[in-house]
């Protein structure tokens, strides 16, 4: 059982009333208790997943409640001992992906490069013309690799082309870019900017790739989608029809 005390209360206010118009709404079905319950875990340490489970609402929920809740002094320790915890099985998690991304992808052949540059398209990239646009500097070196050596485009036949917040250094994203993509951007590369301030979020903007006169290479690319789509919906039916039915 939480105690329902006067301090608790207050925070569930006064954090009510910090949030705007929409957080409200979204906040609206989560009852005082559970407000008060969630603050009581935060005070004593307690984790955003831990907060999640034992209140059964979503991570963003709860992150929502807790971003202005402090731990309580005696409970500093036992948070600073499960953040450290939380680390070291995050670094053990990392080790072990690592290793098992070694030894699944001990090299990279041409249909390698195929395939992964079809499904980044497929995720990220124009249905209309041949562009792919993404902030992800290393998503962007790996598409121009696959571009240059598994479908053999030019780099006369690249453009690139930035879009950036009004607050970002022009000189600085096109810097960023030009090492990124290997191609000197300068006074006659095209810059969207755009309104309103985004740094830190998107330091360097976005970076659009496009090949010119590229409708040969979309159809290929699309046309490199349907046949993986035909020849694993073809494993399937196998394996639906060796599957008894119960």
């Amino acid at each position: 059982m939480f105690l329902e005390s006067s301090s608790v209360v207050d925070k569930s206010r006064s954090f009510l009333n910090e949030l705007d118009s929409f957080d409200i709404i979204k906040s609206m079905s989560l009852s005082g208790m559970l407000i008060k319950q969630i603050i009581h875990l935060r005070e004593r340490g307690h984790s955003i997943p831990e907060i999640t489970a034992a209140c059964k609402i979503s991570k963003s929920t709860a992150a929502r409640y807790v971003k202005n809740i402090s731990i309580l002094p005696q409970y500093q320790g036992r948070w600073r001992a499960r953040r450290n915890a939380s680390k070291i099985i995050s670094e053990r998690h990392w080790q072990e992906a690592r290793a098992r991304a070694r030894k699944a992808v001990r090299s990279i052949t041409e249909k390698d490069l195929i395939l992964t540059g079809a499904a980044l398209y497929w995720a990220e990239g124009s249905k209309k013309d041949f562009s792919l646009s993404n902030t992800d500097p290393v998503l962007i070196r790996i598409f121009l690799f696959i571009l240059r050596n598994a479908f053999k485009v030019k780099d006369k036949d690249l453009k690139i082309s930035l879009r950036i917040y009004e607050d970002l250094d022009q000189l600085e994203c096109l810097k960023f870019w030009s090492a990124i993509t290997g191609i000197k951007l300068g006074r006659s590369t095209s810059i969207n900017i755009l309104q309103g301030r985004k740094r830190g979020k998107l330091k360097y903007g976005m970076c659009r790739i496009r090949v010119r006169r590229g409708g040969l290479l979309l159809k290929e690319i699309f046309s490199i989608i349907n046949q993986v789509d035909s020849l694993t919906a073809s494993v399937v039916q196998r394996i639906e029809r060796e599957t008894p039915k119960l």
